[in-house]
């Protein structure tokens, strides 16, 4: 896989999670692609919005120190896109374009302002192209 690509909140939280035995490994194996590879990338709202499940709606929630270590080793190194008012007009753009949700938008607006060619995601209409930018639901067969 040598094209970037954009992981979805989703997509790092199945990777943690121990309550789905089929989408964890799959998730888990993105996750770690993107960390070797260094063409995976995630923007600071999936990062927020990682650690906004991670600290309240898992069965056993993560200590602070595990999700600071968490957040060091693994969603940092990941994290290139950063917001603006710049990304906010494109997600109002893509909004209006498409009809997601302003917070959808955002994310592929990150996405494609990281250049990617592939959101990962089971939250989008999979096969779906945005601007060059090509939804893959991971978990589709």
């Amino acid at each position: 896989m040598n094209d970037k690509y954009f992981i979805d909140t989703n997509i790092l939280i199945y990777s943690i999670d121990n309550q789905d035995k089929v989408k964890k490994p799959r998730s888990l194996a993105l996750v770690n692609e993107a960390i070797i590879s260094r063409n995976g990338i995630i923007s600071w709202q999936v990062l927020q919005e990682f650690l906004n499940v991670a600290t309240r709606k898992f069965e056993t929630t993560f200590k602070p120190h595990d999700l600071s270590e968490y957040t060091q080793k693994v969603l940092n190194p990941l994290c290139e896109i950063y917001p603006d008012i710049n990304l906010y007009h494109d997600a109002l753009g893509i909004n209006q374009s498409t009809n997601y949700s302003f917070y959808d938008s955002l994310i592929l607006a990150s996405a494609i302002r990281a250049e990617c060619t592939i959101l990962y995601s089971e939250d989008f209409q999979a096969g779906q192209i945005i601007n060059r930018l090509k939804v893959v639901n991971p978990f589709l067969d």
